[in-house]
C-alpha cells in the first residue's frame, strides 16, 4: 500500500535529522525536534513513513516508560537507549534517531491534579543534559571519556505547553506544529483507500464531509466496513467455535472477499461513527455519577437545602468585605432581556470580557484553572500552578476566581483554559498584574 507523506512533514524531518549529523561551523543545532498537534492526526505514522523513505532506523520509547517505582530508572533508560542508538550508527553505517512518543503524557503537567514526581524531574533534566551535551552522555558507574555519535531526538505530543519550559526553549528543541491542510488530508486519506478503487473526487467529498475529523477517523472507517463480513463469518462458524477456528486452526486463516467501498457506504458508516462520538460527548455519565455520589455521601438526611460545595468554600475563605460584595453580587439589568437572563455581570474585580469568556468556555465543556507568579517567575516563564475550577456554574467559578486573585494580590495571575478531550491548553490570559 502506497501511503502519502506530506511534503512539509518530510522537509522538516529531513532537514532536522541531516543537520544533526553534519558539522556546521559556528552553528548550534537544536538536538530535539518536537512535533505537536491535535490528537489522531498521524504524527507518529508520518514519522515512520519519513524514516522508511530516508532509510533511517529509530530506537523508540513511549510515555509509559517515563515513570517507574524506582527513582532514576526512566532517566537512566533514556541515556541507555541514546547510547545504544549512537553505537548502532557505527555498527550499521546508517542514520539512527531516538524517538519518544507522547512526551507530554509522561513528562507534562496538565493541571494541579497531575502528579509531579521525582522521575518527571529527572526525565526533564536528562533530556536537557543530553540536548546540551549530545556527545557526552554517561551512564552511572560507567564513565567513558570518548565522545559518542551525536543523535537527533524526535518527540511527539499534543500540548507542549505542559512541559517544563527550559526543556522546550529554542536552543534545545525545535518545534513543529503538525496540522494537515486540505491537500494533506486528501493525500493521506487517498493512501488509506488506495486499494479500494475510490476516485479522487470521491476522496475529496469524503474528506470535506468529515472535515472536522482527525486522520485516524478515516482509518477506523475503513476497518468498520469489514464488520458485516466478520459478523456473518461468526454466525456461520458458531459463536462457541470461533476461538478454535481462528486460533491454531488447521484450515488456515479465514479469507474475506473485498467489501463494497462505495462512497455512499462510507458516508453511511461515517455518520454512524460521528453519532457515536457525539453520544460520548453529550452523555457525560462519569460526571453525572460523581456528582450524584458526592451529593449522597455529603448531604445529611432531613437537612435544609444545601449550598453548592464550591460556593461554601469560597464564602468560607474569602475576605469579609469581599464576601459581602460578592454574595450580594447585583445583576446588571440591560435593555435586552436575553442579555439580562443569560449574560449576568457580577460585581467582581474581573472585566466584562473575561466574565463572558469564562461563560463561553464552560458552556463548551472546557476546564478552567489559574497560574500565578511573581515578576521574576513570569520573566523566566516559571508560573506556579494554582487551583482548578471543577464547577460548571459560571457565577460560582467567577466568584472563586475573584477569591484567588485576592489571595495572590501583588502577583501576576493568568486564567488557563484546558480542553479535557484533547488534553491541551486553549486559553492563557493574564487577568491580574502587580500594582
Amino acid at each position: 500500500m502506497s501511503y502519502y507523506i506530506s511534503p512539509r512533514f518530510l522537509d522538516k524531518l529531513a532537514i532536522h535529522i541531516t543537520k544533526n549529523y553534519l558539522e556546521l561551523p559556528n552553528v548550534r543545532v537544536p538536538l530535539i525536534l518536537g512535533i505537536h498537534g491535535r490528537k489522531g492526526e498521524g504524527k507518529s505514522f508520518q514519522c515512520e513513513l519519513v524514516f522508511e523513505r530516508m532509510g533511517i532506523e529509530a530506537v523508540r520509547m513511549s510515555a509509559g516508560e517515563l515513570e517507574s517505582p524506582d527513582a532514576g530508572d526512566p532517566g537512566r533508560l533514556i541515556r541507555l537507549r541514546y547510547r545504544e542508538a549512537a553505537e548502532l550508527v557505527k555498527v550499521r553505517g546508517k542514520m539512527f534517531v531516538l524517538m519518544i512518543n507522547d512526551l507530554d503524557t509522561g513528562a507534562g503537567r496538565i493541571d494541579r491534579g497531575t502528579q509531579y514526581t521525582v522521575n518527571t524531574q529527572l526525565v526533564n533534566g536528562t533530556l536537557m543534559n543530553i540536548a546540551d551535551s549530545p556527545t557526552d552522555v554517561q551512564l552511572p558507574g560507567s564513565y567513558d571519556s570518548q565522545p559518542i555519535q551525536r543523535l537527533p531526538i524526535i518527540v511527539t505530543g499534543n500540548d507542549f505547553s505542559t512541559l517544563y519550559a527550559p526543556l522546550i526553549r529554542d536552543g534545545r528543541m525545535e518545534k513543529f506544529y503538525w496540522e494537515p491542510n486540505r491537500e494533506d488530508r486528501i493525500g493521506i486519506v487517498g493512501g488509506i483507500f488506495a486499494e479500494d478503487g475510490l476516485a479522487r473526487t470521491e476522496i475529496e467529498q469524503l474528506v470535506d464531509t468529515f472535515s472536522h475529523q482527525a486522520i485516524d477517523f478515516f482509518s477506523a472507517l475503513r476497518s468498520r466496513i469489514y464488520d458485516e463480513q466478520i459478523r456473518e463469518f461468526i454466525h456461520q462458524i458458531g459463536i462457541d467455535k470461533i476461538s478454535s477456528r481462528v486460533v491454531n486452526s488447521v484450515e488456515g486463516p479465514p479469507q474475506f472477499p473485498k467489501p463494497d467501498f462505495t462512497l455512499s457506504r462510507l458516508l453511511e458508516f461515517g455518520e454512524l461513527m460521528r453519532g457515536e462520538q457525539e453520544r460520548v460527548e453529550t452523555m457525560r455519565l462519569a460526571r453525572e455519577y460523581n456528582t450524584i455520589l458526592r451529593d449522597t455521601t455529603q448531604e445529611p438526611v432531613n437537612s435544609i437545602p444545601r449550598i453548592p460545595r464550591q460556593t461554601q468554600e469560597s464564602k468560607a475563605t474569602f475576605p469579609k468585605q469581599s464576601v459581602t460584595e460578592l454574595t450580594s453580587a447585583k445583576v446588571s439589568r440591560g435593555v435586552n432581556d436575553e442579555q439580562s437572563n443569560n449574560q449576568q455581570v457580577l460585581e467582581v474585580p474581573l472585566d466584562l470580557d473575561t466574565q463572558r469568556q469564562i461563560r463561553e468556555f464552560l458552556a463548551q465543556g472546557y476546564r478552567l484553572s489559574i497560574e500565578h507568579g511573581s515578576e521574576r517567575r513570569v520573566r523566566n516563564n516559571a508560573w506556579q500552578t494554582g487551583i482548578s475550577f471543577h464547577g460548571n456554574e459560571a457565577s460560582e467559578v467567577i466568584i472563586a476566581l475573584a477569591e484567588c486573585m485576592a489571595e495572590h494580590e501583588g502577583e501576576y495571575v493568568r486564567l488557563i483554559g484546558i480542553d479535557p478531550k484533547a488534553k491541551r491548553r486553549v486559553l492563557e490570559k493574564i487577568i491580574q498584574k502587580p500594582n
